[in-house]
């Protein structure tokens, strides 16, 4: 889909719906918008993901991907891949291909995900469910060619010890690593701030794990709207923990919405990472702050803005 088609596409589909001439200059106007965004990539490798612009590229997955390229984006991310069946994963690894994309992370889905303490109860019955999921991410991440999965231990177990609970978390993670290591898979672990329940939520709290499982395929996902509630002090809290991270992801704060939008200055950020040569994918984790199709360009023009200017 390039930028003549994609006009063509949408302002087609506003004519044959009988739309008023105000409402389709409205909607003339937002495509004609969208289009001039459809520049050169972004010199940081974002990646959005799948509802991000439904209101122009319509429902279809695929499609919403053709979008992503058009408008300059080389990667997904999709924390729901592994829900979705064999056939769609194959269909989306194979457009990815054919458009030269990345494969952002998934998230390995196991049972006990968030509702129940699991990988710090230390028990064999949650070994043995989260080796089984790692043994399905892998054959997931061959359909799309992914690199990364994203892990999150769960919730504390209270009556144990914090040290007796991160052993525990380490001893599932090194399981789940030999899995994942042939198959250069690297599982990143996520610290969180959306309960206080959760067991891992600190920069330097997750490296330590990482250093502890010493192995390639478990490192960090450093979610930079999770890092901003839980400690602040992100561009410092990132460098020490340079070696051990693998991913990063986007969201502003408070809000969880795109650069520009709450207190973190992205630019600054954007601008650090690539000065450390960073060139990994940079995962679009948030919603749209402002609704429709004005919003989903007004999101793509946050980042043309925050973008690294050479």
């Amino acid at each position: 889909m390039n930028r003549r088609n994609f006009a063509q596409m949408v302002g087609g589909s506003f004519l044959a719906a009988g739309m008023t001439n105000n409402a389709l200059a409205s909607e003339t106007n937002s495509v004609s918008k969208a289009s001039s965004l459809a520049q050169a990539p972004y010199k940081m490798n974002y990646a959005p993901h799948f509802g991000m612009f439904k209101n122009h590229a319509g429902a279809d997955e695929i499609d919403q991907l053709k979008f992503m390229y058009d408008m300059g984006f080389r990667s997904l991310e999709d924390n729901g891949l592994m829900g979705r069946t064999p056939e769609m994963q194959t269909k989306i690894g194979d457009t990815l291909a054919k458009l030269g994309m990345t494969m952002g992370v998934f998230v390995i889905q196991y049972e006990g995900f968030f509702d129940k303490q699991t990988m710090t109860t230390g028990s064999k019955e949650w070994a043995e469910t989260f080796t089984k999921s790692c043994k399905s991410a892998v054959e997931t991440a061959k359909r799309v060619n992914a690199q990364w999965c994203t892990v999150v231990p769960g919730n504390f177990t209270r009556k144990l010890p914090m040290g007796i609970q991160t052993g525990h978390v380490i001893d599932n993670l090194k399981r789940g690593a030999e899995i994942l290591e042939p198959a250069k898979l690297t599982m990143v672990l996520e610290p969180l701030s959306d309960n206080p329940d959760l067991f891992l939520r600190y920069s330097d709290q997750t490296y330590a794990i990482c250093r502890a499982v010493g192995s390639p395929s478990c490192k960090i996902l450093f979610d930079m709207y999770h890092m901003q509630r839980n400690e602040g002090n992100m561009i410092a809290n990132m460098d020490l923990c340079w070696d051990e991270i693998a991913y990063f992801q986007i969201g502003d704060n408070p809000g969880r919405k795109e650069p520009t939008t709450g207190e973190v200055n992205y630019a600054n950020i954007f601008k650090h990472l690539y000065e450390k040569g960073y060139k990994g994918v940079l995962g679009m984790e948030h919603g749209n702050f402002y609704p429709g199709k004005e919003g989903e360009v007004k999101l793509m023009e946050a980042y043309r803005k925050s973008d690294v200017s050479i």
